[in-house]
């Protein structure tokens, strides 16, 4: 059995107290594979020296995140050009999208900034790894917009089954973490109407741990508390979700 983390920031720092040992644990539940996204220009040394520490195991991607599209916008994207195009050490183009929950004011930024990153993947060929918060209707209009969008994941998707659809029908997957564990949780319901194989499995650790780490650091070693979850969702095997979210996985990012 084998499990592939699409989305974990293992650089943060709030694992650089043992982030050896986050990885052996990882790899010890089965977690082959984490797929590092980047956040700006800042987090790209650390980006870096984390996938450092187990090549086979950790995979860097890069991009600009769009909480930190601001008034340099235009300077840390040529960053991330460069990285991308002459370094070709990354997985994928991530994390990339738009987030009109913390900063309205940035909308048409962020939206040049995503386009462009996707046009990237394209031209890469490589996967995308999307955050949309409060903004998934924005950025499937954005991706409408692209003469051919690249392959990717709606990073900690928790929509409507009409936001499902949308997505979907553009060809994306839908990365699945920890808050499809949680109780008040009604992400369950909408996944029961999801072909499992539309889905790859994410942890967006340190941050949304499943049930029982609720409130405490998330890490890649409980992807298969998240598999468990699923598996009762969808009257299936571990294994059987193993097998599908890895395979989307490999896919979706050229693995």
């Amino acid at each position: 059995m084998e499990f592939i983390d699409t989305h974990t920031h293992l650089f943060a720092e709030e694992f650089d107290a043992d982030r050896t040992a986050v990885v052996q644990r990882a790899i010890q539940n089965r977690v082959s594979t984490m797929l590092l996204p980047n956040i700006d220009v800042t987090s790209i040394l650390a980006l870096n020296n984390c996938a450092g520490l187990a090549p086979a195991n950790c995979l860097p991607m890069m991009g600009l995140h769009p909480c930190s599209v601001g008034s340099n916008v235009k300077e840390e994207l040529e960053v991330i050009k460069k990285e991308l195009f002459e370094r070709g050490i990354y997985r994928g183009v991530g994390e990339i999208g738009l987030d009109l929950y913390w900063d309205k004011t940035t909308a048409e930024a962020q939206k040049a900034a995503f386009i462009l990153q996707c046009e990237w993947a394209v031209e890469l060929g490589l996967g995308v790894s999307m955050h949309t918060r409060n903004a998934t209707y924005e950025t499937i209009a954005c991706l409408k917009s692209l003469k051919k969008a690249p392959q990717g994941v709606f990073h900690c998707f928790t929509g409507s089954f009409e936001e499902a659809t949308e997505i979907l029908k553009l060809g994306f997957k839908l990365g699945i973490g920890g808050v499809v564990t949680y109780k008040n949780a009604h992400l369950p319901e909408v996944l029961k109407r999801i072909p499992l194989e539309q889905l790859v499995l994410e942890t967006d650790a340190p941050y949304l741990p499943p049930v029982p780490y609720r409130g405490k650091r998330n890490e890649s070693a409980y992807i298969p508390l998240i598999a468990e979850k699923l598996s009762d969702v969808y009257g299936v095997s571990v294994q059987t979700i193993a097998d599908a979210t890895t395979a989307s996985a490999r896919s979706v990012f050229g693995l």
